[in-house]
């Protein structure tokens, strides 16, 4: 019998770059820009390493047991039931917060693109429901329509990230790079980590590259890599471009909770700026939208024993998709706390401290072993555990 091949390593860059990148690319530059370009490099550098080094940790983990794993049977297995429950909670909020702030940034999004296509006057409000109504559907229709849908829209994210930065470029102005403002260089840190957040994909990793973790360990620093590059890019430009105060600067896009595409736009005012600018906002929230969506929706059948094929999973899309739509709608301008929440506190949990503290259980309790062992023993786990908790600290304080 013919052995079967490991799953392609390009293949699994990309799977672990498009985990990454999506609608937390509209708050990065705004968040980052309130410290300024270079003092937020540090942070910037310090979250893709510490998201890094949590992926590798799940690596070790995954390959401390054979067939199908998830970051809940790591949990359980690592840390008892106890570690199961934190697991769960902290996966299912993580996921109702970032569909906060996908639906919330949404609803101008929408009304723009309905008046500069359509020449129809829609509220926020109502963009944000028609949002939620439109691809909720596609949602519930399950995994194979949301599949072939969203291929198509990462050609569209793609080709107008490449759009903005192309056009972009021609505009910036060095002297906007040079603001500072070291008080502020904490507050992109929960924003940045969620950016990162590519953790929950690594068991299934595993899996595609059927068990081999060199070749997992080389898809999540090529996947990790690809995502830096792609962020320090698209942050060169807005904050080459934005400038810092003023009507549509950083400060007043991050207070009214308005993403990086439209303060481009306000302020190059271009046709081809508010194209690309516009299509980029859509392709970012939708993609986002979509997977998170029917993540959630197959979580929460798996949790309540429901086949998520069934009528009665399907419907479990109302479940994962109304109370975001409700919590949008009573607070608009909600974008940038939820994905603070959703980094701060609840990706912390999930991707930062339970893959640490499964290491640290399997490793020096259960003297657990597997082929793949990451690097810096008991000080580098302290350390990891450390940033952890100034991550969670740094939400608290943006409050």
């Amino acid at each position: 019998m013919k052995e079967r091949v490991p799953g392609s390593l390009l293949g699994g860059v990309l799977l672990i770059a498009g985990s990454c990148i999506g609608a937390g690319m509209l708050a990065l530059p705004i968040v980052t820009g309130l410290s300024g370009f270079f003092p937020s490099l540090l942070v910037l550098f310090a979250a893709w390493g510490f998201m890094t080094f949590t992926g590798l940790l799940l690596i070790e983990t995954s390959g401390w047991f054979y067939g199908e794993t998830n970051l809940m049977t790591l949990a359980e297995e690592a840390l008892g039931r106890v570690g199961r429950f934190v697991c769960w909670i902290s996966y299912v909020f993580l996921f109702y917060s970032l569909l906060v702030a996908y639906v919330a940034a949404s609803g101008s999004i929408f009304a723009s693109i309905s008046q500069e296509l359509f020449h129809v006057t829609l509220s926020a409000t109502g963009g944000s429901i028609f949002f939620t109504v439109l691809f909720g559907v596609i949602v519930y229709l399950g995994t194979a329509p949301v599949d072939w849908i969203n291929r198509v829209l990462m050609v569209g994210l793609i080709a107008t990230y490449m759009g903005l930065v192309g056009v972009g470029v021609f505009h910036i102005q060095p002297r906007l790079l040079t603001h500072v403002k070291i008080s502020s260089i904490l507050t992109a840190l929960p924003v940045l980590v969620i950016s990162f957040g590519f953790q929950n994909v690594v068991p299934s990793l595993v899996q595609y590259m059927r068990g081999d973790l060199v070749r997992v360990k080389k898809a999540v620093l090529g996947g990790g890599l690809l995502t830096l590059l792609i962020y320090l890019v698209w942050s060169i430009v807005v904050l080459g471009v934005v400038p810092f105060e003023g009507h549509h600067g950083i400060l007043e896009s991050y207070e009214q909770g308005q993403q990086a595409s439209q303060a481009l736009k306000a302020i190059l005012g271009s046709s081809r700026i508010t194209l690309f600018a516009q299509g980029f906002a859509f392709f970012a929230i939708v993609t986002s939208f979509l997977a998170q969506g029917l993540t959630l929706t197959h979580f929460l059948a798996d949790a309540f024993r429901i086949a998520s094929t069934s009528i009665r999973g399907r419907l479990l899309t109302i479940l994962a998709l109304f109370p975001p739509l409700i919590m949008a709608l009573i607070k608009p301008e909600i974008f940038f706390q939820a994905l603070n929440v959703a980094g701060g506190l609840f990706a912390m949990i999930l991707f930062g401290i339970l893959p640490i503290a499964m290491v640290w259980v399997g490793r020096y309790r259960q003297k657990r072993s597997s082929n793949y062992h990451v690097l810096g023993g008991k000080r580098a786990l302290w350390g990891g555990f450390v940033f952890s908790l100034l991550v969670i600290v740094a939400h608290f304080l943006g409050l």
